[in-house]
C-alpha cells in the first residue's frame, strides 16, 4: 500500500485533484508490482518556492513544473525499519506553471497535474531520463500508465 502526504499550505489544489492523484499514484505503485508499504510526500507551491528549491538544491535559479527528491538511493536503499513503510521521497508541484502547460499543450489541467505526480513519483522509484534510452523507457512507461489508467491528452 502508499500513502500520500499532502503538503499545500496555500490551498494550491482542490481535495478531488489531491484524491485524483492519490489513486493514480496507488494504482502506478500496484502496475509497477511494487509490493512493500511505502509513502510519499507531494507538496504543491508556487512558482517563487520551486525556483528557491530549484536554486538551492539544483543550482539552476529558474522555476521548474515539478521536482522530486528520493530518500532512497545507492547508499541508503537498504534502510527499513520493520513494520515501517519505506519512505520514497517528496514531489514537489508549481501548480501555476502546470496549468500554463496544461494551456501550452492544448489538455486539461487535471491530465497535466497527473502527468507531473507520476513524472515526479517515478524519479522516486529510480526511473529517470538522463539519456536517450532511459528516457524512452520513462516517458513510454509514463504514457502506458496514464493510458491504463484513462488518462489521455484531451
Amino acid at each position: 500500500m502508499l500513502t500520500i502526504d499532502f503538503l499545500d499550505d496555500e490551498n494550491y489544489s482542490s481535495d478531488l485533484e489531491k484524491e485524483d492523484i492519490e489513486s493514480l499514484l496507488n494504482y502506478s505503485y500496484e502496475f509497477l508490482k511494487q509490493s512493500e508499504d511505502a509513502e510519499v510526500s507531494i507538496s504543491f507551491v508556487s512558482e517563487d518556492e520551486i525556483k528557491e528549491i530549484n536554486r538551492d538544491y539544483r543550482n539552476k535559479d529558474e522555476v521548474t513544473d515539478v521536482i522530486s527528491f528520493a530518500f532512497l538511493d545507492d547508499e541508503n536503499d537498504d534502510i527499513e525499519i520493520p513494520g515501517m513503510p519505506v519512505t520514497l521521497g517528496d514531489i514537489i508541484i508549481n501548480t501555476n506553471r502546470a496549468k500554463e502547460q496544461a494551456e501550452e499543450y492544448g489538455h486539461s489541467y487535471k491530465r497535466e497535474l497527473m502527468f507531473l505526480s507520476l513524472h515526479g513519483f517515478l524519479h522516486l522509484l529510480g526511473y529517470d531520463h538522463m539519456t536517450k534510452a532511459d528516457e524512452k523507457e520513462m516517458f513510454g512507461l509514463q504514457k502506458e500508465i496514464l493510458n491504463a489508467f484513462g488518462i489521455t491528452r484531451d
